[in-house]
């Protein structure tokens, strides 16, 4: 039987209108839903099935959503799948998702958590204002040099999602990434995208949320995960709650060093696992097959992928 690598998506995969027909098609999804809500004192769920989609993009509403349609998808699939998981990685948020699925968190502990980071976030973010961009088609370590360039008195920028091999995430302050990708271009990079985001995500810009975020894991309720989890912070394999701690909240700051993790997640599932993909979207199998070569990938997200793969089990 092939080992499962478990994959949890991040920020920008979020819809309106995802996990609305899987709560209808099976109970275990829609009980998730509503714990969550009652967990967080409103009703996300209607922001998440019903929009509109500025107030579910916003950080705060966007990562405990996407954390929500992950773990319904756990909830339906976890049974059929739990014994065959080697190993998880979640990209940025989805770390949380992923420690759900491993069982280390609640999923309603966890949105309460992923939630109160995400207010965190908006906070620095308005404190002083950050930007970040994708870097097409240039390797990571030309980004980190054209970044380091790029630095100065009005600023800062760094390398913040290494998410592929020739696809890098650029955060800081607007006019030092403005230079970076200046700097970028002239070194060969295809193109270099601005993303719409609310702060500069994974760089010293999230200083001020750390403290606040740390405390909250502090006082989270946290076990062992049932299986191990690739930390983004240092791609390192997490068997125990402390280290998770301690790596979520390391995270803000610190690259997701995504290509590493994706690689030491893979190994850990014995070299060629199957990639399944719980959530919305599909751009960490993608990012798999880029990663890894011949990946195989499974996507479950919609209700009919769900019944499908469990169809097929």
């Amino acid at each position: 039987m092939v080992n499962v690598a478990l994959l949890c998506p991040g920020q920008g995969a979020q819809r309106v209108g995802m996990g609305k027909e899987l709560a209808a098609a099976f109970p275990e999804a829609r009980a998730i839903f509503a714990a969550i809500d009652d967990a967080l004192g409103f009703d996300l769920s209607r922001v998440i099935w019903e929009g509109p989609e500025d107030l579910l993009t916003r950080t705060d509403h966007a990562q405990p959503a996407i954390l929500a349609h992950s773990a319904a998808v756990w909830a339906v699939v976890g049974a059929a799948l739990r014994e065959r998981v080697a190993a998880a990685a979640g990209h940025s948020l989805g770390e949380y998702s992923a420690y759900v699925a491993a069982e280390t968190f609640a999923a309603a502990d966890a949105a309460r958590i992923v939630h109160r980071r995400g207010q965190l976030m908006l906070e620095a973010g308005t404190a002083r204002a950050g930007t970040m961009a994708a870097v097409m088609g240039l390797d990571p370590e030309r980004v980190i040099a054209a970044c380091r360039e790029a630095r100065g008195s009005d600023g800062v920028v760094v390398a913040a999602n290494l998410n592929a091999p020739d696809q890098t995430v650029i955060s800081g302050d607007p006019t030092a990434v403005a230079r970076a990708a200046v700097l970028l271009v002239a070194a060969g990079a295809r193109r270099v995208v601005p993303l719409k985001v609310s702060g500069a995500f994974h760089s010293p810009l999230m200083a001020p949320a750390e403290d606040g975020l740390a405390a909250e894991l502090e006082g989270a309720r946290m076990r062992a995960p049932l299986f191990p989890v690739i930390a983004n912070a240092t791609a390192e394999v997490v068997r125990d709650a402390e280290t998770a701690r301690s790596r979520l909240a390391a995270q803000l700051t610190s690259p997701v060093r995504w290509v590493e993790g994706v690689r030491v997640l893979a190994a850990e599932a014995g070299g060629a696992p199957r990639f399944v993909e719980i959530g919305p979207g599909t751009v960490l199998t993608g990012l798999a097959k880029r990663i890894v070569a011949g990946a195989e990938t499974v996507n479950l997200g919609s209700a009919a992928e769900v019944r499908a793969f469990l169809e097929a089990a």
